[in-house]
């Protein structure tokens, strides 16, 4: 008979220990230690040996493996498919991950109904709602829900037993939190809760060949809430974020086996619903301010789309000892390094000064392709003198002063056109580059610019 002992989990990375910690010895994280009962004489469980079928297992020539790429399912949802890579593959486990109240349980219905058909049905069972809550956010989305079937479960077996009874082609579990298998002890939503009702599901999906689709609550932090180890069990993580004070949502995928984790998909959160934005770009400059000081337009790449974004910047002087550095959208640490730039290279002294940058939208940029933007936005609060409205700014800034090339220079400059810009102001070591590629027909007039100091004398 199992004898059962106490230990102590971390929640973060699932160091175990014999006695309470106050921080864990491996991850560093206070506070993440929580009581488990562990069984000394291990349960037998669904992973005591593989439960795949035979022939998955039986070893063959790397050569004469089929390659034959399966049928994707295809969501109808145009900014969800790019970020899957076309829409969700049979066999696989996606975890869809977000703040509460982001939306992603009304992404899941929205796709669902996308997919689900009187047919072929596919089944969604909620651990935190009731069906009746359920049918009332349907009802608001105006989702009819003929091809979805819906149950309230969190044991992991029933869930199972259950999508076995019919053929359904995906599967979605709200939230992987609630779920747990009354084989462990533990609490729902450990560490080793997540890990066993994710593997049970992942032998699930690649037994029956069906897609399923985990939904997760991320922590304060950011990360998926429960363990990391969840992400590495995974086939494709999506992380949904949203800022409160905006309505527009973007989805990224940091995980994907199965396409490219560079691309995004924007929505808008409205009264029924998600909606696609299919122009983002004018979307993020619908407002932007006629000749202001301190704003200026960049071109960045997520994935294969081109976006124009507005970055701006405020300069003013500071009555602090150690001035004020802060950045939405953007690395602070970055923002300081390119205001030590200007003031070495470009006679910008922002020592004495607070400064401000800010990617209007709530949208947030990680290339180094908008170094040049917010230089220039910089430069033009600080001299209180406005950025050309119909300018956009591309290019990387060194160490040195030197402005950068940039990938897909000529893509960026096509889709700043279609949007009614007239010039752009790009490295001067690119410019021979898209001669090359172009021709002499450019797409806009470009002012190649080597350094920030004559890019101050190019603007200003």
């Amino acid at each position: 008979m199992a004898t059962a002992k106490t230990i102590y989990r971390c929640q973060q990375c699932g160091h175990e220990s014999l006695k309470w910690l106050g921080k864990c010895p491996q991850c560093g994280t206070w506070g993440s230690l929580t009581e488990e009962v562990s069984q000394t004489e291990a349960k037998p469980t669904a992973f005591s040996r593989s439960s795949l079928k035979q022939g998955d297992s039986s070893p063959v020539r790397l050569s004469s493996v089929d390659v034959t790429e399966s049928e994707r399912i295809p969501t109808g949802i145009t900014e969800l498919d790019r970020v899957l890579g076309g829409g969700f593959v049979p066999a696989s486990v996606v975890l869809l991950a977000g703040e509460p109240g982001v939306g992603k349980s009304t992404l899941v219905l929205q796709s669902l109904e996308a997919i689900g058909s009187a047919e072929k049905p596919v089944l969604y069972v909620s651990g935190e709602e009731s069906m009746r809550q359920v049918k009332l956010r349907a009802d608001r989305l105006s989702i009819e829900g003929d091809g979805i079937v819906t149950a309230m479960e969190t044991d992991a077996e029933t869930i199972i037993r259950t999508a076995s009874t019919g053929e359904f082609p995906l599967l979605a579990v709200d939230s992987v939190q609630t779920a747990a298998d009354s084989l462990l002890d533990s609490l729902p939503g450990s560490i080793s809760q997540v890990r066993q009702v994710a593997n049970r599901l992942l032998t699930y999906a690649k037994e029956n060949n069906v897609c399923v689709l985990l939904v997760g609550h991320v922590t304060k932090e950011g990360a998926v809430a429960g363990p990391r180890v969840l992400e590495h069990i995974v086939d494709a993580v999506l992380l949904f974020e949203g800022d409160g004070s905006y309505p527009y949502r973007v989805l990224r995928a940091i995980k994907n086996r199965f396409g490219s984790t560079n691309e995004v998909g924007i929505f808008e959160m409205k009264a029924s619903g998600l909606a696609e934005v299919a122009n983002p770009s004018a979307l993020f400059l619908a407002e932007r301010p006629d000749d202001a000081a301190g704003s200026a337009v960049v071109v960045t790449v997520e994935g294969t789309r081109p976006l124009l974004v507005e970055v701006q910047a405020l300069a003013t002087h500071s009555g602090l000892s150690s001035p004020r550095r802060t950045a939405i959208g953007v690395d602070r640490q970055r923002i300081s390094m390119l205001a030590a730039i200007l003031e070495k290279k470009a006679g910008i002294e922002t020592g004495d000064h607070d400064l401000y940058v800010n990617i209007a939208g709530g949208f947030k940029i990680s290339e180094p392709a908008c170094d040049l933007g917010v230089c220039a936005a910089l430069a033009s609060s600080y001299i209180d003198r406005p950025f050309p409205r119909d300018l956009v700014a591309i290019g990387e800034i060194g160490l040195t002063g030197e402005v950068r090339s940039v990938p897909r220079l000529a893509d960026r400059l096509r889709e700043a056109r279609r949007l009614g810009f007239s010039q752009a102001l790009i490295p001067s070591a690119s410019l021979e580059l898209l001669k090359q590629e172009l021709g002499d027909d450019l797409p806009l007039a470009v002012r190649p610019v080597p350094n920030v100091a004559k890019m101050m004398d190019e603007i200003f």
